[in-house]
């Protein structure tokens, strides 16, 4: 399949998921994606859970064990009623039926025993499975992010991600032990149990379990409701959780403008949002349990009722009718779970259709069949009549008929308006995305048809906005090579002019950067995140801007250090401010995607082009600026 087609198929799944995330939630999403899908979803969950074959045959048959000695307690507990009566009336069969009463009560207890030991492993065993399958989903999950695209990521936000690999994926862990298990459990003890209820006394039975189909349908409902609102109140949270997020990460801001009142009463606001939800689950939470409650005893009365006369009558034992009062009970709490596995079954369906859409995915920036290893020989880096459109703008291409080459021990310069694909062409080179039209080649080599692994090893990144983990300096520096040699991180830190701060913080290279490196000052981080790439010793280095927070002296200092390794490499640097490049072998303007001006720096001042009007704005400010409306105006004017 060609790579075009491949991509092409990538776009279409990465469409299809987003589709399916962003339907709405509850039981309308489950009737959009269709019953059929969501069969097939409940299937392929199934047959992950059996995939641990002992652990499930241990659950399924600890399940009807502990079912079938659950069913045996109101019948003893019957007999011993009918026996106790007998004891009461003294004599030799009185005695009799004690020393019988005293059998009943020891198999009474062995039963219970049993049935507690069964039970427990039923428990363990089903959790075990659904453990083990949602650490292989983690897993699944975890890696098919890491390998996406960069356009799916620019089109799905990362708490939507987070959500489907952690709640989505829970309801799927779960339904093994809250859905298939609870089929199994309750076949046997309503199913078998009404059974023997019926076929003790017919009239008895009807109205043992007559509770029965308001209760299961009220369960049905009220945890359909409430799983409806339960996905609706995690998103007021969620929204809650990002204004608070936002709140603490800008603080400074709030301080320095005393919007503390305004920042209360937009969280005060959201708050209780989430807090009428609330109280609404409540409520559907009271009124289902006081309605269930209310027809079990009111069963239970008519059996009382009925089944007393019967008593009277001499038509059944007072054992037989605590046998059916027993029944009930144990009854109640599976039948109640009937609307709990209803909810399971559909949680599974809804949050299984949403992840395994984010499992099946195609991935569009892949190794072709049989690619090779990069092989560097000359370091030539050639864009070849390249075109770029972002997936789902085809018709607004950023990059238009690109073409340059930059040869080893070259310093190459990008320079232009934003938004002239300037970035585009820095994420190109790595295959963060792939060209829609043209080839970008290393020594001949179209970088489709190398491997990745070795591609991106040879070619590496500094972007302007540097992410840093929450670790040790030594620790992101060292990101690329984690068993970089100390003299080598310092050296590259030198390098960055970063060593001589480290050097002042008194943990040294050991000291915390904090979450995303917000201790540091964006030039640190910056700095940081150029040591970072040149411990790598990439055969293409790419400054996507990377220096735009640096000082002038020292970014000066950088370029000086860094004379030593754009020897043997290519190096490209992007840049909107002039002092940065003026040094480079070749420098292009680019503009609307296409190259209108290219040369040196003292060859592009000749030409008296853009980049001629551009230097004047930024190195003669004086002679030459911009008005408010970016209309350009003679020095002397008043703005």
């Amino acid at each position: 399949m060609s790579s075009d087609a491949t991509g092409g198929a990538a776009k279409r799944r990465d469409a299809a998921f987003l589709k399916t995330y962003s339907a709405e939630r509850g039981l309308t999403h489950v009737h959009a994606a269709g019953w059929g899908r969501g069969l097939s979803t409940i299937l392929r969950v199934t047959r992950m859970a059996f995939r641990h074959p002992v652990q499930v045959g241990i659950a399924i048959v600890s399940t009807f064990i502990a079912a079938s000695l659950q069913l045996l307690i109101p019948q003893l507990l019957g007999i011993a009623v009918d026996q106790t009566q007998t004891v009461v009336g003294g004599g030799t069969a009185g005695e009799a039926a004690e020393t019988a009463l005293l059998v009943t009560a020891l198999t009474l207890f062995g039963v219970s025993v049993a049935r507690g030991i069964f039970t427990l492993l039923q428990n363990y065993y089903a959790e075990s499975v659904g453990h083990h399958t949602g650490y292989e989903l983690r897993l699944a999950v975890y890696e098919k992010i890491q390998r996406l695209n960069f356009s799916f990521h620019d089109q799905v936000h990362s708490g939507d991600l987070i959500t489907v690999g952690l709640l989505d994926l829970e309801g799927v862990r779960m339904f093994f032990s809250t859905g298939l298990v609870r089929v199994f459990l309750l076949s046997v003890l309503i199913g078998v149990g009404a059974y023997l209820l019926i076929s003790t006394d017919i009239v008895l039975g009807l109205l043992a379990l007559s509770f029965a189909p308001f209760v299961a349908w009220r369960s049905a409902t009220a945890q359909m409701k409430l799983r409806v609102t339960w996905r609706e109140l995690q998103e007021r949270l969620a929204v809650l959780t990002r204004v608070m997020d936002e709140n603490l990460g800008g603080i400074r801001v709030v301080r320095a403008f005393a919007a503390q009142a305004y920042e209360m009463s937009k969280f005060d606001k959201c708050s209780k949002y989430a807090l009428e939800l609330a109280h609404e689950r409540v409520g559907i939470r009271v009124r289902s349990t006081s309605l269930m409650t209310f027809s079990f005893f009111a069963a239970m009365g008519l059996v009382l009722w009925v089944g007393g006369g019967k008593v009277i009558d001499g038509e059944i034992t007072v054992g037989t009718l605590a046998t059916f009062l027993t029944f009930m009970t144990i009854l109640q709490m599976p039948v109640r779970q009937l609307g709990m596995m209803v909810n399971s079954f559909a949680r599974a369906s809804t949050c299984g259709t949403r992840l395994f859409a984010l499992l099946d995915l195609d991935i569009a920036i892949t190794d072709k069949p049989g690619a090779k290893p990069l092989a560097i020989t000359e370091g030539t880096l050639k864009f070849e009549n390249v075109g770029f459109a972002y997936p789902g703008s085809e018709d607004k291409p950023v990059l238009n008929a690109l073409s340059f080459e930059a040869r080893r021990g070259e310093t190459l310069a990008i320079v232009g308006p934003p938004g002239s694909g300037k970035s585009t062409i820095a994420h190109l080179i790595p295959r963060f995305y792939d060209v829609t039209e043209g080839k970008v080649t290393i020594d001949g080599q179209d970088i489709r048809d190398v491997t990745l692994a070795s591609l991106r090893r040879s070619v590496a990144v500094v972007q302007q906005d540097a992410f840093l983990f929450t670790t040790t300096i030594e620790n992101n520096i060292a990101y690329g090579d984690p068993w970089a040699r100390e003299n080598r991180i310092e050296r590259a830190s030198d390098s960055a002019q970063l060593h001589n701060y480290v050097l002042g913080l008194p943990q040294g290279y050991g000291t915390i950067v904090g979450e995303r490196g917000v201790s540091l000052s964006g030039g640190q981080r910056q700095r940081l995140s150029i040591a970072r790439t040149l411990m790598l010793r990439p055969d293409i280095m790419v400054f996507d801007d990377s220096t735009a927070a640096i000082d002038a002296a020292t970014e000066q200092r950088i370029r000086a250090a860094m004379r030593q390794y754009a020897k043997d490499r290519v190096t490209i640097i992007i840049a909107h401010r002039l002092s940065s490049l003026m040094h480079a072998d070749q420098i292009l303007f680019v503009e609307d995607g296409r190259i209108v001006e290219r040369g040196t720096h003292e060859e592009l001042l000749e030409k008296g082009g853009r980049y001629k009007a551009l230097y004047d704005l930024q190195i003669r400010p004086g002679d030459e600026m911009l008005d408010i409306a970016g209309e350009r105006t003679d020095g002397d004017r008043d703005l």
